[in-house]
């Protein structure tokens, strides 16, 4: 069964997720790749002022095209989500809930996941101008310097996403018994 949420994302719908399950996904999301995330980071370390807050919000690992005629974006896939490793711990302890990319995370990612109550979710890799088609508004709002790798303000209606790792811990990309 399709489970419909909403940004941003509470307590209650992080822990009614479980790992493989499906979900649309409505509201605001934030796009951060790795020169993003870098700079968030290295704020957060210096303890400085973020450029947006990051309380309940939804970070997508993806550097948007530029939007096509009557589009609000352009193709936008989710680019290797093990690239922010490094970065996630940071910004899930200032307050982000969920992250959405591809591919599988680190084990360090996973304890994270699991301590700071967040989820990750995967998109379709592959069909960036099927999801751009999921979003209604996009605006940058940080590191406009950083062209695709900049922080974009999404509004998205019914993006698809899996839960890859919930709450609990819980990985589709271990095998039962492992």
């Amino acid at each position: 069964m399709m489970k419909k949420i909403h940004t941003p994302l509470t307590e209650k719908c992080i822990r009614s997720l479980r790992a493989g399950d499906e979900v649309r996904l409505s509201g605001v999301i934030y796009t951060a790749r790795d020169l993003a995330h870098q700079q968030l980071s290295l704020a957060i370390s210096r303890k400085r002022k973020l450029p947006l807050c990051l309380k309940n919000q939804i970070i997508y690992y993806c550097g948007p095209n530029p939007p096509a005629k009557k589009m609000a974006i352009g193709s936008c896939g989710p680019t290797t989500s093990s690239r922010m490793d490094e970065f996630s711990e940071d910004l899930l302890k200032a307050g982000l809930k969920g992250m959405v990319g591809k591919g599988s995370r680190s084990e360090i990612v996973k304890l994270a996941i699991k301590k700071y109550k967040a989820v990750y979710f995967l998109t379709i890799a592959g069909a960036g101008a099927l999801l751009a088609t999921k979003i209604k508004k996009a605006k940058v709002v940080a590191y406009k310097k950083f062209g695709p790798e900049a922080i974009y303000r999404l509004e998205v209606e019914d993006f698809p996403l899996i839960v890859g790792i919930d709450c609990r811990g819980r990985d589709i990309f271990k095998k039962k018994g492992k």
